[in-house]
């Protein structure tokens, strides 16, 4: 049996403000935008490529604006993801080389914590040593 995480709340405090950075400025690929209910408002988010999508809205999660997980995106160029969020508005960090891969961290504007990740040894087809 395969178990598949599909789908992380992350907890905010405007809805459209969130979606706006997450589509515009992220490049997050915008699913779903309903409201089942007067008191529910469900916005699936997805990252390019990704299998697993995030959740943003109303009367979803009782969790704080702001203290979702530390969430970790994978690419293949870490390069051009830095460019990409930094020529979209995103406040991201410069490259951070480390032994186990290489990194740069960005925030919503609520303040849930990202990471994104390129693993140079996936490229080169070789394990980590």
């Amino acid at each position: 049996m395969d178990w598949k995480l599909e789908l992380v709340f992350v907890p905010v405090s405007d809805v459209d403000r969130a979606k706006d950075f997450y589509v515009n400025k992220a490049g997050f690929n915008a699913d779903y935008d309903e409201r089942p209910s007067d008191t529910i408002r469900f916005v699936q988010l997805t990252p390019p490529g990704s299998a697993c999508s995030i959740c943003i809205g109303e009367g979803l999660t009782d969790a704080p604006p702001g203290t979702g997980s530390n969430l970790q995106l994978v690419v293949d160029d870490i390069k051009a993801a830095h460019d990409y969020l930094k020529n979209n508005g995103v406040d991201v960090s410069d490259v951070d080389a480390q032994e186990w891969g290489h990194f740069v961290y960005f925030a919503d504007p609520d303040g849930n914590k990202w990471s994104v990740q390129y693993i140079p040894w996936r490229n080169a087809g070789q394990p980590a040593d």
